[in-house]
């Protein structure tokens, strides 16, 4: 029997293979795959994110759980697709543009898919019309922007009034975060949502996506 409890708790542990054989045996016993995806990968990965904001779990705990989770998610992806399973939403992530760093955006990222998200990563030193671009041609909800230095910080604001100005800000949610970046700052600039960790950017994202809805 299919034990999609153990799936969550073998990606808390960070045991891909395990999760990969779980994930193969549900699958074949017919688990429907919207149960393995909530109540085992994403289930796991939700305690994985509280862990990680109380300090029980570090960054080198979440990336080896986020490995694997994306081994199970691979395995489930052409189920999701014929079942027609839709993401909890679609979040375009990227660090902005003359910034180079990646290591928080991508713990970022590996979160928002963890929580459920379709995460779009646009990578590093990203412009303003490349985020448009992933809401206007692969159906971003969330925009998603990090930096990490403070001289690149105006980015977001130009980001911010790009998107008003291509009359896309009433369909999307913006967040941002980085080690510089401040809730009075987002409030400064009109983010729609800030958050201090990747953990909390999950929560946050999750909490935007529903006002879209």
């Amino acid at each position: 029997m299919a034990d999609l409890q153990a799936i969550a708790e073998n990606i808390i542990k960070g045991q891909a293979p395990k999760v990969k054989e779980l994930v193969q045996q549900a699958l074949a016993e017919g688990v429907p795959v919207r149960d393995i995806l909530h109540e085992g990968l994403i289930a796991g990965m939700d305690v994985v994110g509280t862990k990680f904001k109380n300090n029980e779990f570090y960054v080198p705990e979440v990336l080896i759980a986020a490995r694997a989770m994306k081994q199970g998610v691979e395995l489930i992806r052409p189920k999701l697709v014929e079942e027609k399973v839709e993401p909890l939403g679609r979040a375009a992530i990227g660090t902005v543009k003359g910034d180079l760093h990646d290591i928080g955006k991508n713990l970022v990222a590996m979160m928002l898919e963890g929580a459920g998200f379709e995460v779009i990563d646009l990578g590093i030193d990203v412009s303003p019309e490349k985020f448009i671009d992933a809401v206007k041609s692969r159906g971003a909800q969330i925009v998603a922007m990090s930096a990490l230095l403070t001289t690149t910080m105006p980015s977001m604001q130009t980001t911010i009034e790009a998107i008003k100005e291509a009359g896309l800000s009433g369909g999307i949610r913006v967040m941002i975060g980085g080690a510089p970046v401040t809730q009075a700052y987002a409030d400064q600039i009109g983010a729609d949502g800030y958050a201090p960790d990747a953990a909390s950017a999950a929560e946050k994202a999750k909490e935007l996506i529903a006002t879209l809805k």
